[in-house]
C-alpha cells in the first residue's frame, strides 16, 4: 500500500510552501474574477438604477422585453407607456431596459 501512495504523489505529506502557493493562486483568481466580472456588472447595475430613477414624462424608453414607448405616467413601481395612439401599457420600473431619448426640457 505504501508503494501505491508513493506512486500517487509522494509520502502523503504536502510539499513545503504548497499551502502558500495555493492561497496566492486562489487570491489571484478571485481578483481576476472581481475586476473582469463582478465590478463591471455592479457598475452597470448602478447606472441602470440611476437611469430608471431619473425617468420623466415624455421620455422614449425600451423595455427589457423589447417594447418601445413614450412615458405618459409614473408611480413608484409602475411606468405607463404609450406604444401607439391611445394604446397604453403599464410596465414595472424594473423592466425598463434603456432610455432611448430624453424628453426636451420645457
Amino acid at each position: 500500500m505504501n508503494s501505491l501512495a508513493y506512486a500517487m504523489g509522494g509520502t502523503g505529506g504536502g510539499s513545503p510552501g504548497g499551502d502558500i502557493g495555493f492561497i496566492i493562486m486562489m487570491t489571484s483568481i478571485f481578483l481576476i474574477f472581481y475586476f473582469l466580472l463582478i465590478r463591471p456588472a455592479q457598475k452597470k447595475q448602478k447606472e441602470l438604477k440611476q437611469m430608471v430613477a431619473a425617468l420623466g414624462h415624455g421620455d422614449a424608453v425600451e423595455t427589457s422585453g423589447g417594447i418601445h414607448g413614450k412615458v405618459v405616467a409614473l408611480t413608484d413601481t409602475v411606468v405607463t407607456l404609450e406604444i401607439a395612439d391611445k394604446v397604453r401599457v403599464k410596465v414595472s420600473r424594473s423592466h425598463i431596459g434603456n432610455v432611448l431619448q430624453k424628453a426636451p426640457k420645457e
